[in-house]
């Protein structure tokens, strides 16, 4: 299996909970809706929490601010992963997504790369 992370900024126009409920609530449908063509395994939102200790575990580490969100998608291989791309369906679901992405994602300040998971503790 290979993960692809997408670590996630929000566009500066929309607050943390507007980003996370547009991601969850109109981007994961449409990611769902086009998993199948995409050769998707999984797919998993991980939404950063309002949470107080957030902001004692930055400071006690001098950490920049967390990001808003981490995308997770799962594939069989790097070539099921890239296999869409030669395809018509796969090729509309990657512009669809990218286009949404676009309104609420800082595509610039979003870092994203393909790994492997070694499993230490499960």
């Amino acid at each position: 299996m290979i993960k692809m992370t997408y670590c996630l900024r929000r566009q500066p126009h929309l607050s943390r909970e507007q980003f996370q409920d547009y991601w969850l609530n109109k981007h994961g449908p449409l990611v769902l809706s086009h998993a199948q063509a995409l050769n998707m395994r999984r797919y998993v939102q991980l939404h950063t929490a309002a949470h107080p200790i957030n902001d004692a575990m930055q400071k006690s580490r001098g950490a920049p601010e967390p990001y808003d969100g981490i995308a997770e998608v799962w594939f069989d291989s790097v070539e099921a992963m890239t296999a869409p791309g030669g395809t018509r369906a796969g090729k509309a679901a990657m512009r669809a997504l990218r286009e949404d992405e676009a309104r609420f994602i800082d595509s610039a300040d979003s870092p994203l790369w393909i790994g492997e998971e070694q499993v230490l503790v499960q």
